[in-house]
């Protein structure tokens, strides 16, 4: 244990303490407020189902804290535990070159983490959301997605992992400059394939047929100046009752989805609102900030990773008695989360604008009631808390609480009226 070791360890220590002390103050106000529907709410939802929402909450709650503890204890079973030394003597006893066993390495430690990640996964899926009503999905698509993630993981993670470790390795000191450029040309072009591509892989997505809804939703479409390649309806619920909207991809390959679910809770007006919505990120350009946002975060990463690369301190203060450009590039994927985590009231706050700046312009182009109504049936039908603690949900939720989101909502109906 060296002193940036002990370091480390605090610092890991400190985000599991605060999302601990985070978790415990939401567990206590969504539970203090679970007998009293908030007054917006009473005419909409029953007590019943408010108790539900706070009961799905709480269960949440216990199974993330379980999560993030279990979490602490693999990663420092992978660096100071020597887990990582481990993975790596065993495939450099392959004999194979630096670049094909840093793949192995990479490639490996995303599997092992799959594995280790199944059994809460498997608990979340059939036990909670089982016990409240929410998944419809069995055994054998459980298997099935398991599979096809993988073979993902494969088809896709080797030739990256081979493109990153050489570009780490032939393009000198500022090989971090070049790994970001290719880092964002791979996912803007994932952007671009995944709505044709990959997510097909998964679900099935067929067109709108309800002349009605379709006419409405061209009709809003073509008021926003907003094309895309289709409107599609997604089988989400051969997985799970929890309904959504959104639209994906880039350029000529955008495409508006609606999960199966969505259309059999809201009426035409409130799909047309929930669908304006989500245009109004496209209109107010949230997905090209978040897109340079995200970008200039992982450029100052990669920037950070190449200073960091040249550091032995770095590999031995996390367990790893030799330097080399896939375990630089390991390490860094443990660390990232623990970085990342701090700038989580940045990115929320970010968000929250957002979502303000859409239900703005959804209540602009379609109606702020059918918007309100919308958001109510879908808190209700999600299960989403309506008494969520204000400093937990400023730290993680990237939409503000229901009470808030609808008096904004109000405001600007009687700002309009």
């Amino acid at each position: 244990m060296t002193i940036y070791s002990s370091l480390f360890v605090v610092i890991i220590c400190i985000m599991l303490g605060v999302e601990l002390w985070l978790a415990r103050r939401q567990f206590y106000h969504v539970v203090s407020y679970r007998e009293q529907v908030p007054q917006p709410f009473e005419e909409h939802i029953s007590l019943t189902e408010h108790q539900k929402a706070a009961d799905y909450t709480v269960a949440k709650l216990k199974l993330g804290m379980i999560n993030g503890v279990l979490d602490v204890f693999i990663v420092l079973i992978w660096t100071l535990g020597g887990g990582l030394e481990w993975l790596d003597r065993f495939w450099q006893a392959r004999g194979w070159g630096e670049i094909s066993t840093g793949v192995a390495v990479l490639i490996s430690f995303g599997l092992i983490g799959t594995l280790i990640d199944l059994p809460i996964s498997i608990y979340r899926t059939f036990v909670l959301e089982q016990k409240f009503g929410f998944n419809r999905m069995t055994a054998a698509i459980f298997l099935q997605d398991l599979i096809k993630q993988s073979v993902l993981m494969l088809a896709i993670g080797v030739p990256v992992a081979f493109g990153a470790l050489w570009l780490m390795g032939h393009m000198g000191v500022h090989w971090w400059l070049y790994l970001w450029l290719a880092w964002l040309s791979f996912s803007l072009l994932m952007m671009w394939a995944y709505p044709a591509f990959i997510a097909p892989f998964f679900n099935k997505f067929t067109p709108l047929e309800d002349k009605e809804l379709r006419s409405r939703v061209e009709n809003l479409l073509t008021r926003c100046g907003f094309k895309s390649q289709g409107i599609f309806i997604m089988d989400g619920s051969r997985r799970s009752g929890h309904g959504n909207a959104y639209f994906t991809g880039l350029g000529n390959n955008k495409r508006i989805v609606f999960f199966d679910t969505l259309l059999e809770s809201l009426s035409p007006e409130q799909i047309e609102a929930v669908l304006a919505h989500e245009l109004g990120h496209f209109k107010c350009r949230h997905i090209m900030k978040n897109i340079v946002v995200m970008s200039l975060l992982s450029l100052g990463g990669l920037a950070l990773l190449g200073w960091l690369s040249d550091q032995s301190t770095f590999y031995q203060s996390l367990g790893v008695s030799h330097s080399s450009t896939y375990m630089a590039l390991v390490l860094f994927m443990i660390i990232v989360p623990i970085l990342s985590f701090f700038l989580h009231p940045i990115l929320t706050y970010m968000s929250r604008r957002y979502e303000f700046e859409a239900d703005a312009f959804a209540a602009k182009t379609a109606n702020s009631q059918d918007l309100a109504q919308a958001l109510v049936k879908l808190y209700k039908e999600n299960a989403n808390t309506l008494t969520p603690d204000p400093i937990h949900s400023a730290i993680y939720d990237s939409h503000p609480p229901a009470p808030i989101r609808l008096a904004h909502l109000q405001a600007y109906e009687v700002k309009t009226a």
